[in-house]
């Protein structure tokens, strides 16, 4: 069991944790001091599962097309999700686009103040609602994401797993007794900052860390063991075969639906097999090709997209057709010069960037 860490032990990390925010913290970022919860919101969303890196040039995007609720709120889904492709786990986006639309309803577009609002939010759990509460309200209440938990673990020497319901308790307890409550929103950024920077997941820079000297992990040499984590992700594998007819310089796509990964994103026909086929093998979708119909296949070209937990495998094949193909009245047919105006998820886009259609024509054979 791990040892309760003294009042001293608390006060010594805070202190130690403020003065090198104070002198040596120079991360930048856009969001950094900001107070406007709304923008605040938009920020956290998109960290969500995102490097800070990717989402910067998104961050300001979003921000210069939708400055307020109000106008996110009123924006058609195509738009939003258009401006978020790329960013993956899109239901951030839906989630964004749902509070927006209630906060328009039920507040004025107004952001609501209290902690527990913020929290009652959709897509907002306990992290997200501490970082806006903290940076635009200075309300009390820590946050506690990766980077917390890896430089609370290491500091304090705590082997509790952070993801077990024990360790969450735990360091919920402690993240919050470690909050200056005079500045929360100034330590909150503070630990973070120092977790991405310094006390980093692998090769942190404990040479130059003014909190060496009371650290655990770096006296005991246990900075590659902490912290410890229990589940381990398992992959799922999936392989998609997509088939695109083309006929008279036209594409068919359609929204997908359901609760399945890419949710109201758009897709081309597709056939999903529980394992890889064998070559020369290709699983068609429901397409219906009339009689004496002449066609050209192209190459078939392979991507992967991985997933948090799923790994796909993609395989794309054109069909060149003198008739048009029937398919169901979901479906619609597209010009190339219009993809363009539809969010794909990444694996279709990374086939369209290396099959422009309308400027180079995959080399065709007869089927």
């Amino acid at each position: 069991m791990d040892k309760i860490p003294t009042p001293k032990q608390k006060k010594t990390f805070t202190a130690g944790l403020l003065k090198w925010n104070r002198e040596h913290n120079k991360r930048e970022m856009p969001w950094k001091g900001e107070k406007d919860p709304y923008r605040i919101w938009i920020s956290e969303i998109i960290l969500q599962q995102t490097r800070v890196e990717q989402g910067l040039s998104y961050y300001n995007r979003f921000i210069q097309t939708f400055p307020d609720i109000k106008s996110l709120a009123r924006a058609a889904d195509e738009e939003v999700f258009k401006l978020w492709e790329g960013l993956g786990y899109y239901s951030r986006c839906r989630n964004l686009l749902f509070t927006a639309r209630q906060l328009l309803a039920e507040r004025n577009g107004v952001f609501p103040a209290e902690y527990p609002a913020i929290l009652a939010l959709k897509g907002v759990g306990p992290y997200t609602a501490a970082a806006i509460a903290s940076f635009a309200f200075q309300l009390p209440h820590a946050v506690l994401d990766g980077n917390v938990f890896r430089v609370l673990s290491r500091y304090f020497g705590l082997f509790t797993p952070a993801d077990s319901s024990a360790g969450k308790k735990m360091y919920t307890q402690l993240a919050g007794e470690l909050l200056d409550h005079r500045q929360p929103g100034i330590y909150n950024q503070a630990i973070m900052d120092f977790g991405a920077t310094v006390c980093k997941p692998q090769l942190p820079d404990c040479p130059v860390c003014p909190l060496r000297s009371t650290c655990t992990a770096f006296s005991q040499q246990l900075t590659a063991e902490l912290p410890v984590k229990t589940k381990k992700i398992r992959i799922r594998e999936r392989w998609f075969y997509f088939t695109l007819p083309v006929y008279r310089g036209k594409i068919p796509l359609r929204k997908r639906t359901g609760n399945d990964i890419w949710q109201q994103l758009y897709e081309f026909p597709l056939r999903e097999t529980s394992k890889k086929q064998k070559e020369g093998q290709f699983p068609e979708p429901e397409i219906h090709w009339p009689e004496k119909i002449k066609r050209k296949e192209s190459d078939i070209l392979y991507f992967q997209q991985l997933l948090s937990h799923q790994r796909i495998h993609g395989y794309f094949r054109m069909i060149y057709a003198d008739r048009k193909p029937g398919l169901d009245p979901s479906w619609i047919w597209v010009p190339p010069d219009r993809l363009p105006l539809y969010a794909f998820p990444g694996l279709i886009n990374r086939f369209l960037r290396e099959n422009p259609f309308g400027k180079k024509r995959l080399p065709v054979k007869k089927a």
